[in-house]
């Protein structure tokens, strides 16, 4: 009789490790490696990569390709990677954030390409933000060099193969459950709220702001700018009428710049600074009255979800747990 025999869990930092690529680490230059080196041992991969960027369905052979991690150009710096072939040349700026590279960032590197033969060259930016956002921020062109952009859910998306071998799509499953822990840019064992204000003015003609997060299960902020967090918070809670109404879990997040697209009751604007657009989960009403206490009406604040819940007011659930964290 077979005994089936399931695997130790492995912790790094107390963190689970799910994959191999996790004991990297989860900084951008990390993130770059992963990448760099699953296209450069997936065959498979790299060819929709460089499908996906060029356009066409070409049979790339990835033995006529380099890929060079951290490549120093005197004049130009540090290339995140560099896809090296007969007939095609790309360098990759990779970010983490919802932030795609600027244009000045992208620039640095037109002089790399000199020294290149290859007919097809292109910048490739990446990020966490949605394309439609992206290519509204980007340049077509840097120099005489096509920008292309690729986010990190597209990547993941590649990595979903159909063919090639057993061994590429191991490696293949272990890049995506590394993508899906970080790229998002929230800490998806983080047991933090971050509590904010709502009122019922309408911010849209018919739409106001409770309405958007009871109804449309939706939430909006600016991103990074006069106190709001630029990267997203794992649980949002939401308080009004005096008291903590519910806690959302964010199930997604967006950068955008234009509201009409998502809620048809705003015009269309383009908005000066970007926004997160949250897609909220199901709600988690307190089972008791938790009032507000001691804050200002429209401050914003952080509370650990289970103090949050248990403690009389919102004001002492955020000193809690403060102490508990100067605990830690």
């Amino acid at each position: 009789m077979w005994l089936r025999h399931e695997m130790a869990d492995l912790f790094l930092h107390k963190r689970p490790v799910r994959s191999v690529f996790s004991l990297l680490g989860e900084d951008e230059n990390d993130i770059t490696y992963s990448l760099g080196w699953a296209l450069s041992r997936s065959p498979t991969l790299l060819r929709a990569f460089l499908n996906k960027i060029v356009g066409g369905r070409h049979h790339y052979d990835h033995e006529h390709f380099v890929i060079s991690l951290q490549q120093f150009y005197k004049r130009s710096g540090i290339t995140d990677i560099e896809i090296r072939g007969e007939d095609a040349h790309l360098i990759i700026e990779a970010k983490r954030g919802l932030e795609p590279p600027s244009e000045r960032q992208l620039r640095r590197y037109v002089a790399c390409f000199r020294s290149t033969a290859a007919r097809k060259k292109f910048l490739v930016g990446m990020a966490e933000c949605s394309k439609q956002y992206a290519v509204r921020h980007l340049p077509r062109k840097v120099g005489n060099i096509p920008v292309r952009y690729m986010s990190w859910k597209e990547v993941a998306s590649l990595s979903e193969l159909r063919r090639g071998s057993y061994k590429e799509k191991t490696m293949m499953e272990d890049l995506r459950n590394y993508l899906a822990t970080i790229v998002t840019m929230q800490k998806q064992d983080s047991n933090w709220v971050y509590v904010v204000s709502l009122s019922e003015e309408e911010w849209a003609p018919g739409l106001s702001y409770i309405e958007t997060v009871e109804k449309r299960r939706r939430y909006f902020h600016p991103m990074g700018v006069r106190g709001w967090p630029k990267e997203p918070p794992n649980y949002l809670g939401f308080r009004y009428y005096g008291k903590l109404q519910r806690i959302c879990h964010v199930e997604d997040v967006l950068v955008i710049d234009d509201f009409h697209p998502y809620f048809r009751e705003s015009q269309r604007y383009k908005e000066k600074d970007p926004y997160l657009l949250y897609k909220l989960g199901k709600p988690i009403i307190p089972a008791n009255e938790i009032r507000t206490g001691n804050i200002y009406a429209s401050g914003r604040k952080w509370a650990m979800i289970d103090l949050l819940l248990t403690c009389k007011t919102i004001a002492a659930a955020c000193s809690a747990s403060r102490r508990r964290e100067e605990q830690i």
